[in-house]
């Protein structure tokens, strides 16, 4: 017996209006130095809001799991607030501390970094080694300003600046603080050269990278510069002194545009240790020079590498830690996975007159312990890989015992997993330091110190 088909009528539904904006208590701050809160039930986390503070915030994310808001009011402020340098700052995603004094920022970064230690690696440092600190503005030696034309009421209007906080458009600025002063002072004549430049429409961003005693840019173009811009250009890096580079492709099109005949490299000097290391401008080197020569001394100390040990030093780059590592050691290896940067290392060696030391280019997640490199082993090792950690040759480095392993971070959660791989593995984790590398922003930079179990 056939049935008929049964229509059901779906029940209306009625969306549930979400709230615009609400009260909040701060609790504390969040992995990602944002002000953590609950409404309800519910985790928020709020944009410039500090721990212990009541604000009033406006929602702008809605997610299952937690919300995101931008604090609108400050309804009793913390003790540690205090008034932003910049006026870009409610907007710009170069800086989101600034409303934080100095002294506080780094407290709170060694908070972030024991807290994640214990949350994803299940241990604490035996040693609280203190913060390394420099001046907290003016150091940043190594940036990407954008350029853009975007459509306004009045026509097309040229934005040129950092990238929003978690967004892709750009805040218009008219100064940075955390910016070199070499460059920076030259943020409104910049500004005003993109400007009068024909080709503007097809600028994508500016460069930046300072050494010792030249700073230097590189002007992205995505069509051919008219012989004016090339004449307008030039003008502006003869009058200011700034080394002015020109990229139409990729990374190897970069070519001078002044002076033409320059050695196309910059400079930074560790005197510690009678070092002078050469870069080029799209390199990668530390922004802070100052924090970095404290880290470079701290980490040497640390690893105290014999006359007569061979040092391993992976994710090398251009030599920050190898050659210091040379002055001390009988023999060091860099390893580092760009080839590129593997011969910068080789050119500073060759350039400080050293020869105890080597450089190879590998890929870091390959098994190490067969490698041509590696056979002898290593009596210490250091490693300073990127923000995704290194847990791939943190496993292959164990096979070598090594007696002291020195780890540099630049993002505590990648540390701790990889510290608690290392703990699993025979270490134990003797002394654990933050570093303010970036003064201003949420990022959390640390050192630790490994020893293998007797």
């Amino acid at each position: 017996m056939s049935r008929k088909p049964r229509f059901i009528t779906p029940r209306k539904t009625v969306k549930k209006s979400l709230p615009t904006q609400a009260e909040a208590c701060v609790e504390k701050f969040s992995h990602d130095m944002r002000g953590l809160a609950r409404v309800g039930k519910k985790t928020v986390f709020i944009d410039n809001a500090l721990p212990g503070e009541e604000v009033r915030f406006r929602y702008s994310t809605h997610r299952a799991r937690f919300d995101e808001g931008v604090t609108s009011e400050i309804i009793q402020a913390s003790p540690l607030r205090c008034e932003p340098r910049c006026p870009h700052v409610s907007l710009c995603g170069g800086c989101s501390l600034q409303h934080l004094q100095v002294d506080a920022q780094i407290v709170e970064k060694q908070k972030i970094l024991l807290d994640q230690l214990a949350r994803f690696g299940g241990i604490e440092p035996e040693e609280i080694l203190p913060p390394l600190l420099a001046e907290p503005y003016g150091y940043r030696r190594k940036a990407r300003i954008g350029i853009r034309q975007v459509k306004s009421a009045k026509g097309k209007k040229l934005v040129f600046g950092f990238r929003k906080k978690r967004s892709n458009d750009l805040t218009d600025i008219d100064e940075c603080h955390v910016l070199h002063p070499s460059i920076a002072q030259h943020i409104p004549a910049l500004k005003l050269l993109v400007a009068e430049s024909e080709g503007r429409a097809h600028f994508s961003q500016l460069e930046v990278a300072v050494g010792d005693d030249v700073a230097a840019l590189v002007l992205r173009h995505l069509q051919p510069l008219s012989e004016g811009d090339r004449q307008r250009w030039q003008d502006f890096a003869k009058s200011s002194g700034i080394y002015m580079y020109i990229q139409p492709g990729d990374a190897a099109s970069i070519q001078p545009l002044w002076p033409q005949n320059n050695e196309n490299y910059l400079s930074y000097r560790l005197s510690e240790f009678d070092l002078s290391l050469h870069f080029q401008p799209m390199d990668f080197f530390q922004v802070n020079f100052e924090v970095n020569r404290q880290m470079v001394s701290r980490a040497v100390q640390l690893l105290d590498p014999q006359p007569g040990e061979r040092v391993l030093d992976l994710f090398c780059g251009l030599g920050n830690f190898t050659l210091p590592l040379a002055r001390r050691a009988g023999e060091v290896i860099g390893i580092e996975g760009v080839g590129a940067l593997t011969q910068r290392g080789k050119d500073n060696a060759a350039l400080n007159g050293l020869n105890n030391v080597r450089f190879h280019t590998a890929d870091l997640n390959e098994e190490m312990v067969k490698k041509a490199w590696a056979s002898g082993g290593f009596d210490k090792i250091l490693l300073d890989p990127p923000r995704d950690g290194a847990l791939q040759a943190v496993r292959g480095i164990a096979r070598f015992k090594a007696q002291k392993v020195v780890y540099v971070s630049c993002n505590p959660a990648t540390l701790a997993r990889d510290a608690g791989e290392l703990v699993q593995l025979g270490y134990r984790l003797k002394q654990a330091c933050v570093m303010d590398m970036f003064p201003q922003t949420s990022h959390v930079e640390s050192m630790a110190v490994f020893e293998l179990d007797s």
